[in-house]
């Protein structure tokens, strides 16, 4: 019953104290593809992704009822950093759905237009970026007046205030009508107005919030994690999470195996030592536990490595090397710039990617193990590599037509109409053959594809209940391998992964080498380890197939994930230096193209290789057809 009458008036005090309007909330998932569009039409960053915040703290007023509900001390606000826009994940702030929709487009034109200072002026660079915002996007003038004006309704009245709170709750707001007035633009009397931060006052949804600075070692951009080196990966966990909040946080020693206080030395410690057993009450005994509701109850996240994994509770990656004793290094490596997105210019020789080769089998034992693990693949993989080897071996044997002849098999009709409006007033010579023709004809092919598949440590991770990424993308490789070879394209695989610096490329099958059965051997031999750092890859890749004099040269890239190492390289770091490796890529004549199980690669694919130049995998048991329809597609035209 106590518990019944508990649950009853927490539903009623929080109801009662909630100032917000629920009949009018507008949902980010709502709005999210305009707001992209209108911060990239405005001049956004292009890599920048819109999330939804996290709650923070705030200042302003709050009512009695706020007060025994326990409300009004934490919301979310907009920021912008280098890498995301972080929205509210719903706004519900204005008593009109169109208002509060509004807001949201508003906040994408601002951000567009935002400049960051290091001075800490929030109430002057979220004027300049209004006065930008406003020069930029003419037609936003009523609707941001519109806006305002429902702002400064609902604010605090500064008379009920305190001194202190009363003269920075007065400059927000003299600040918001000056921007009404005709003709906006900031002069001295704005260098006049007194420094006021974000945490003074109560939120101003129309600005973006002030961020604080960062110590060193944090930031909010994931941190690849470590577990115990013989951890088993677990199949998919109905209870795993996947949270895109975007949230603070720094890093800290982890200090529960410290010995504290306790002095070995003495022998009546020996007793306490002996006692003590680690228990871990929030990851061991709460059965129902959200890991999303209590990281949005803290301000900001202290990530430590204990060494322990909570996979079912949290989704993360588990990065560890593997044993570089099964490679064999092909030369001295070759060096690879990098884009520093930072300094915004190319850094020579900062990568050296190391081409690896597979050991053979150390004895005859090992290589009939090998063998016959190869032997049980091919019966496994034979129906669905027989209807791709047939389907390829069509694109061989498939003529062409080629129009506009004199002469042909069939009449273009396009052809023939385009003659007849062309020949109008045009003297043409008595008795030459209008060229209206078409004819189909078989031509030798001009193409060769080299395919990049990520080995890293995140492909140990199951895409299904049965099967791991690195299983199907070993089931690609050898299906995939099989028909090329039917079709008679050149072509190389190649496996990569990194650690920091040092790019791993293993030699898979390389142009010129009969995909024969110690490729196929080295195919099914591939093992997940280390990173993934993408730009170095494509690099090596394009290098290799600027080597080539085919007419037309497919980059393909195998993937699962952004591009991440253990340094710099993660987050827009990576996703920079992946971006001008691509366009490199083009540059060089090459046509490069994704294919990804990753389900959030829509979030920045599209920034790295284009709207047309990925495919994203729903179903990540499906990867070999869909490597084979992306061929298809890229290549059915190829002479």
């Amino acid at each position: 019953m106590e518990e019944w009458v508990g649950q009853r008036w927490h539903r009623f005090i929080t109801r009662a104290a909630d100032t917000n309007f629920p009949h009018a909330a507008v949902p980010l998932e709502q709005v999210t593809r305009a707001v992209e569009l209108l911060f990239r039409a405005g001049g956004g960053d292009a890599l920048v992704r819109v999330v939804p915040a996290s709650a923070g703290r705030v200042g302003g007023p709050r009512s009695w009822l706020q007060r025994i509900a326990g409300q009004g001390e934490r919301v979310a606000q907009s920021t912008l950093d280098a890498e995301t826009l972080a929205l509210p994940p719903v706004l519900a702030v204005f008593d009109e759905a169109s208002l509060n929709r509004e807001l949201y487009l508003w906040l994408a034109a601002l951000s567009a237009c935002h400049v960051p200072e290091p001075a800490g002026d929030w109430v002057g660079a979220n004027l300049r970026a209004t006065v930008r915002a406003l020069q930029r996007f003419p037609g936003l003038r009523g609707r941001y007046r519109r806006l305002v004006r429902a702002e400064l309704a609902q604010r605090p009245t500064p008379e009920r205030l305190k001194p202190p709170a009363a003269a920075a709750e007065t400059a927000v707001r003299q600040a918001l009508i000056d921007t009404l007035a005709p003709g906006f633009c900031l002069g001295g009397a704005a260098s006049e107005r007194p420094g006021v931060g974000h945490d003074a006052v109560a939120p101003v949804w129309l600005w973006l919030q002030q961020l604080p600075p960062q110590a060193d070692g944090a930031g909010a951009a994931a941190t690849p994690a470590t577990g115990e080196p013989n951890a088993t990966p677990r199949p998919p966990d109905a209870r795993t999470q996947q949270d895109s909040k975007r949230r603070r946080a720094q890093r800290s020693e982890d200090t529960s195996n410290k010995d504290g206080l306790v002095m070995f030395f003495r022998a009546e410690s020996i007793l306490s030592w002996s006692e003590f057993v680690r228990v871990n009450r929030t990851g061991d005994d709460e059965d129902n536990q959200d890991a999303s509701e209590v990281a949005d109850d803290m301000e900001q996240l202290t990530v430590a490595r204990d060494g322990q994994t909570l996979a079912a509770r949290v989704k993360f990656d588990l990065d560890l090397p593997s044993a570089s004793a099964d490679d064999l290094p092909v030369g001295e490596g070759e060096p690879l710039p990098e884009w520093d997105f930072k300094r915004q210019q190319l850094v020579p020789d900062r990568c050296r990617a190391q081409r690896l080769r597979a050991r053979a089998p150390a004895d005859d034992a090992a290589l009939l193990e090998a063998q016959a693990r190869l032997s049980t693949l091919a019966k496994e993989l034979r129906p669905l590599s027989r209807q791709v080897r047939r389907r390829f071996e069509a694109l061989r044997a498939a003529p062409r037509w080629r129009h506009g002849l004199a002469q042909g098999d069939a009449l273009d009709l396009d052809a023939w109409v385009r003659f007849q409006v062309d020949r109008v007033g045009a003297h043409q010579r008595v008795g030459e053959a209008p060229p209206v023709f078409s004819d189909r004809v078989r031509t030798e092919r001009s193409l060769a594809a080299l395919l990049l598949a990520d080995l890293s440590l995140s492909t140990d991770a199951y895409a299904t209940p049965q099967a791991r990424v690195i299983d199907l993308v070993r089931d690609s490789l050898l299906v995939f391998g099989d028909a090329l070879q039917g079709v008679g394209d050149p072509f190389e695989m190649l496996g990569f992964s990194s650690v920091r610096r040092a790019v791993r490329i293993h030699e898979l099958k390389r142009f010129g080498e009969t995909w024969n059965d110690p490729a196929r051997l080295r195919v099914a031999a591939i093992k997940p380890g280390f990173y993934t750092r993408m730009g170095a890859a494509i690099r090596h890749g394009t290098r290799r197939l600027a080597e080539r004099g085919e007419r037309q040269r497919l980059l393909l890239l195998l993937s699962d994930g952004k591009p991440n190492d253990l340094d710099h390289y993660e987050g827009r770091a990576g996703l920079e230096d992946t971006r001008h490796a691509v366009l490199e890529a083009r540059q060089a004549g090459l046509t490069p193209f994704c294919v990804t199980i990753d389900q959030q690669a829509q979030a920045y694919l599209p920034r790295l290789f284009g709207a047309q130049g990925y495919a994203l995998v729903h179903r990540p048991e499906q990867l070999a057809r869909a490597l084979t329809q992306v061929y298809v597609g890229l290549t059915a035209g190829v002479r």
